[in-house]
Parts: C-alpha cells; structure tokens; sequence
C-alpha cells in the first residue's frame, strides 16, 4: 500500500483510507453492515490490506463503537479519524444542526473517545461549521484538546477556502474533508489552489459518487426502497437517466484500461498528490477491489481522456438538496 502525508506536518497514512459511515449508519445506503462481528471483520480485513486511514462521526449510528471494537489489539499504527459538530434537534422537519460551540467541543470529544475506547483520536474534524459560533472559536477549542492529548492533528470538513484560512490561523490543519469524484470536481476551483498554498491534503469522501461510478447501478430500482440517494438530486429519475452516461464512459474507460469502472475512479483521484480518497463499503469484495486501484496506472494520456469524457460540471443535478447545501463551502 502506498503511504501519504496529510498536510505538512501531519501523519503518514495509507494512500486509500476506509470510510466507515456504511458499517454503523443503518438503512441510510441500500447495502449496511448491522452486524458488529461483520463490522469488524470488514475492518480487519482493511487493515491486512494495509489501509491504516480509518474514517468515522459521531452521528453514523455505531460506527465508532464498531471502529473501536475492531481495533482493541489493533490500535498500533493506525490512524484513527473522526468527526463531531451535529446535534439532535425537535425543529419539526429538521433532524440535525451544527454545533461548534466551545463547551460542546470538549464534550463531543469526550464522548466519542468512550466510544472508540481509546484514549486519542488521530484526527478529530469539525463535521459542519456553526455559522453561530466564529471559526476561531469553534478551532481555537479543537486546539485545547491537542494541548491536553486527547487528539493528535485537526481538521475541517466541508469548509470554504475562506474559513480554512481563517481556521488555519488558529491551529495548524492538516486536512479537510471534502465530496471530490469525477463527477464532483467543485473543489479544484478555489478550495485546492487554497490546500496546495497551506499544506493541507484533501481527504475524499464519496469517491465513487455515491456508488454510481462503480456501474453496478444502473436502475433506480437497484436502490432499496428507504435508501438515502432516492432523494439525492443527481438520483432525481430524469438527471439519474442522464448521470448514467457518466457511468458508462468510465465504465468504457476502465475496460480499456483493463480495470473495474471503481478502480478507474479511484486511480484518478490518486493522481492528485494532495487526494486521499476514503471510500465506503459493507462488501470485503467491493473492498478489495477498491484497494486495487492502488495498482492501475494512469498516463497523461488516459487523464486527458478522462477529462475530456468527463469534464468539470459533467454531472446532472445538485450533490446535495437545498438544506445540506447550505451546510457546505461555509
């Protein structure tokens, strides 16, 4: 397994990181790990495979008590990421809201080192920026615990290059997190000229957008009928008819390139020296192809052909609807 460095000054890690919001969240994707020995057989294996980036959040259900199981006698050398900033709320129709309060920040923090049953975080992220609460506080907070050992390094997700800066000031960052795929490309605009100028890596979640650019997707019947993505707007029937003419250019790409359509995906997210990207799964198949990306090479040649196929903005509908929308690029 390759090795990246996150930010300047941050960690070592495996070039592929494990997103671990399908293993603990429940019904939110069609395919889930409820059960906690398959859970942490799912972990184990990542970890044989050496992905040593493991990514949790406070709010996907049991992940982080599946993380922690799956890493008692395991713990050494890995790097243990996770998230806090949502609370619970009974707005009516609103189900979460950020939190970047200080008081909350050491709570949160407290409470998800119980339940990870370790005594440091690696990586701590503010999920979502408060708009409430300066940057400077909610960050300046997160630093307090750097200082007191309870995490190692700092990050952000989901923020503007503005607020990074600003965030920076404070405390060094070491990444943000972040939807980057081919068929989510926002981030080249302004946030990565902005990571390349502080030293701070991309870590990429939904690399695969959302399933889709592995091309075992190819009716929204395939979705169970309670799966999250049936209200997303890029899975919205009409820009879904048309986002699989994005699946099926990778899909052709890969064949040439003699490759799985993920695997393409992923090696051109690892093209991106800054880029790790974390993708999710329930399958220790679909996991070991994943981490089979790490082997397929990209040529100049074959990036511009990806670019030309799938150009910036190739994609059909919003990543998000209007209410999580107003939650990024803060």
């Amino acid at each position: 397994m390759e090795q990246r460095t996150l930010g300047l000054n941050g960690p070592r890690v495996s070039a592929l990181g494990l997103g671990c919001m399908s293993i603990g969240i429940g019904d939110v994707y069609t395919s889930s790990v409820h059960d906690d020995d398959a859970a942490v057989a799912l972990i184990h294996r990542a970890l044989d495979l050496g992905i040593t980036l493991l990514d949790t959040a406070d709010i996907y259900g049991v992940s982080e008590l599946q993380v922690g199981k799956a890493l008692q006698g395991r713990r050494r050398g890995v790097i243990l990421a996770t998230k806090f900033g949502f609370v619970g709320t009974s707005k009516p129709g609103i189900e979460r809201v950020p939190n970047g309060r200080p008081d909350y920040v050491h709570r949160a923090c407290d409470a998800s080192l119980k339940r990870l049953g370790t005594d440091t975080i690696d990586l701590y992220y503010l999920h979502r920026v408060d708009p409430s609460v300066a940057i400077e506080d909610t960050v300046g907070a997160m630093a307090e615990l750097v200082r007191a050992g309870k995490v190692r390094y700092l990050g952000l997700s989901e923020v503007s290059s503005a607020t990074l800066r600003r965030a920076h000031a404070v405390h060094p960052v070491s990444a943000v997190q972040t939807e980057y795929s081919l068929w989510t490309r926002e981030p080249e605009e302004e946030l990565m000229p902005a990571l390349r100028d502080l030293g701070v890596a991309l870590v990429a979640y939904s690399p695969l957008g959302r399933g889709l650019l592995a091309g075992r997707i190819q009716a929204l019947e395939d979705l169970a009928p309670g799966d999250w993505r049936r209200l997303n707007p890029r899975f919205q029937r009409d820009n879904f008819e048309r986002n699989l003419t994005i699946v099926n250019e990778v899909k052709e790409l890969a064949k040439e390139k003699g490759c799985a359509p993920a695997q393409l995906a992923l090696a051109w997210l690892l093209t991106k020296p800054l880029v790790v990207p974390i993708p999710g799964t329930s399958s220790v198949t679909r996991l070991e192809e994943n981490v089979g990306a790490v082997k397929v090479r990209l040529t100049e040649g074959d990036i511009a052909r990806i670019d030309q196929a799938l150009p910036k903005g190739a994609a059909a509908g919003a990543r998000y609807d209007d209410a999580m929308l107003k939650l990024v690029d803060q």
